[in-house]
């Protein structure tokens, strides 16, 4: 089985400035990307009046965008990291694979491979927008199996592409590109030269990409290729656990939407894993739309550039919360990723005042999270005592908020708002625990243990939203 080294479970969480190192080698990576290529196209225009033949919309086209879709939209996120890419696929002979391939060669640092299939129509998805709403999406496609020799043919270039890259991609969005034995001859002909693999799959049919480098499906696709539960964290470790070992994968990364992404790689034991749970910190989720395709991007970039898995995995959840706070297919550039890691940013993100917190803990709750509560002063949780405390309140919930005496902006609380456990920190002000309590209603009241199960404030309270006290075991 390939895939890399296994690495020290007690190794340190990598510092922000080392991350921000990291980010500025992803541009040294190169890649050869094979996959299913489309034409995005969105019509953006308004809708002012409902058509008098029938009841549909009409909209007044203002103005026209196309852009690289599904493996294209791969290519464009490394492009756009800074990556020297190699594109392989296939497109027909129509006009909308013209303007493909004159999309995917304007583009800097990549070298395409586009080959034609006569009669073949290319995959084309165009999207109908009006007030920030796609109010219709039209799809043209085919997708059989692209021709033998055609595919024969294809993986004769890609086999010769690879030995001028670091890792190859295979991007599969079920369009017939990468179907029958393809992959399989693909993965070999990498690693006979010594070549990484990297699989974005589509569907449940994981055994098509068997002894790839690292594969990285979303909880639906890991349920589908599994046939396990996905609905928390514990089924997802199993699942991935699973998944990896059946297809002797090196790795999985996981996509698990606004919830972060799951890593499962070889330990240091035989027959034993690792894992690690990374959220995304997005500032604000607008659309997960195109999050998927910029994971795959950075983690090509960092597995090119030499990086261990779990710096590459820190990187893509960073990436992912950035894509998800833009709208529609967005890509990701080494200044944003820089951006988030500014010492401070990160924290002001997650100091908001106590209105803004209820605001934040019912949005939370309305996309099913559990949202926990911690009290106390922010000095008190910067020690080993305090951070075993938050490591164990955030292990009970799916978000946790702090509620700290003095100011929101004080360095104490920038420095809480710092840690990754922490989802938001805010000020108590004048008012007292019980009150914030009354307002947040928690899913989770957590208490230090010291201070015993009796008069705690605020936990007398919770039955009435069906909230629950826990007692953590650290001081």
């Amino acid at each position: 089985m390939h895939g890399p080294a296994p690495e020290n479970p007690s190794a340190p969480e990598p510092t922000q400035a080392q991350l921000a190192d990291a980010v500025r080698q992803l541009r040294r990576g190169t890649a050869l990307v094979v996959g299913d290529a489309m034409l995005d196209r969105y019509v953006y225009g308004q809708v002012l009046r409902v058509s008098p033949e029938a009841p549909v919309p009409i909209l007044s086209v203002e103005r026209e965008l196309a852009l690289p879709g599904g493996a294209g939209n791969v290519v464009r996120c490394l492009t756009a990291l800074g990556s020297a890419v190699a594109f392989v696929s296939v497109v027909g002979d129509d006009q909308a694979g013209s303007d493909l391939t004159g999309l995917i060669g304007g583009q800097p640092g990549v070298e395409p491979w586009l080959l034609v299939q006569g009669g073949r129509a290319t995959t084309t998805k165009t999207r109908f927008v009006a007030a920030g709403q796609q109010i219709l999406r039209a799809d043209q496609e085919q997708v059989a199996p692209i021709h033998p020799r055609l595919a024969d043919r294809l993986i004769r270039i890609a086999s010769d592409a690879a030995a001028a890259t670091a890792v190859m991609v295979l991007s599969d969005y079920s369009k017939g590109v990468l179907s029958g034995d393809t992959p399989a001859r693909l993965i070999a002909a990498a690693h006979a030269g010594g070549r990484k693999v990297i699989v974005d799959p589509k569907g449940g049919d994981h055994a098509r990409f068997a002894g790839a480098d690292l594969i990285i499906p979303d909880c639906a696709e890991l349920a589908e290729a599994t046939g396990l539960p996905v609905g928390t964290a514990a089924e997802i470790d199993a699942a991935a656990r699973t998944l990896r070992a059946v297809h002797g994968f090196g790795a999985v990364l996981v996509i698990n939407g606004e919830a972060g992404l799951t890593l499962v790689q070889a330990g240091t034991e035989p027959g034993s894993d690792l894992v690690r749970h990374l959220r995304c910190d997005a500032a604000e989720l607008i659309d997960l739309a195109g999050a998927g395709d910029v994971v795959v991007a950075v983690a090509t970039a960092g597995v090119a550039a030499g990086m261990a898995l779990p710096i590459v995995a820190r990187l893509a959840a960073l990436a992912a919360g950035i894509a998800m706070g833009k709208t529609g297919i967005a890509v990701v550039r080494e200044d944003e990723l820089l951006e988030v890691l500014t010492p401070g940013l990160l924290a002001a993100r997650k100091l908001c005042s106590r209105a803004q917190a209820v605001e934040r803990a019912e949005r939370w709750r309305r996309r099913g999270w559990r949202v926990g509560f911690l009290a106390g002063e922010a000095s008190r949780f910067t020690d080993p005592a305090g951070l075993a405390l938050l490591e164990q309140a955030r292990g009970w919930c799916d978000r946790l908020m702090v509620g700290v005496t003095g100011a929101p902006d004080a360095p104490e609380a920038a420095a809480l708002a710092e840690l990754p456990m922490v989802d938001l920190v805010t000020a108590l002000g004048s008012g007292s625990v019980v009150d914030t309590i009354r307002v947040l209603r928690p899913d989770v009241l957590i208490q230090p243990g010291h201070q015993g199960a009796q008069g705690i404030p605020g936990g007398d309270m919770l039955a009435e939203w069906g909230g629950e006290l826990r007692i953590a075991e650290t001081a």
